[in-house]
């Protein structure tokens, strides 16, 4: 079974899906469980828009703090052994997939779990999601999530 799961997570409602699907096979498997939530600031900072925003990586930071500490009380309270993490993308060439192989790597993750599309939303799944980024470098499974909001679309067709 898996001993190590990682849960990249943005606070989007497809993402906590993943996370409750994560909890379950953690909790099922007694699997460490690493919610991540990954600080990309790479889109905003070489233009104009940055200047509108100084303290939108300290947001960003915030958010992830919150995320993480709502994930954790939800995993104390199901039992679920893990510390969720913070990280950022790092400037030199690296994006969000990259940053969630590395962090996957440093966990010694042997199953990643993750919503099929988070805040980048519908269009960006279109165009090329994270989460079809991130199984593309992956060095072990990937359990993709999808929204139930995407379910319904689908079925209504």
């Amino acid at each position: 079974m898996y001993n190590r799961i990682l849960l990249p997570i943005d606070g989007s409602p497809t993402a906590m899906q993943a996370f409750d699907e994560a909890l379950k096979i953690a909790s099922a498997s007694g699997a460490e469980l690493q919610p991540l939530y990954v600080v990309d600031m790479q889109p905003v900072s070489y233009d104009a828009t940055s200047a509108f925003y100084p303290n939108l990586r300290d947001a960003l930071l915030e958010e992830g703090r919150r995320i993480s500490a709502m994930t954790a009380e939800r995993m104390a309270q199901a039992g679920v052994k893990g510390t969720p993490r913070v990280c950022e993308v790092d400037y030199v060439g690296d994006d969000i997939a990259q940053r969630i192989r590395h962090c996957a790597d440093d966990f010694r993750a042997d199953l990643i779990v993750m919503g099929t599309h988070g805040r980048r939303g519908w269009r960006r799944l279109v165009l090329g999601s994270v989460a079809e980024s991130f199984v593309r470098l992956s060095r072990c499974p990937v359990l993709l999530v999808p929204g139930r909001e995407a379910e319904q679309r689908e079925a209504n067709g």
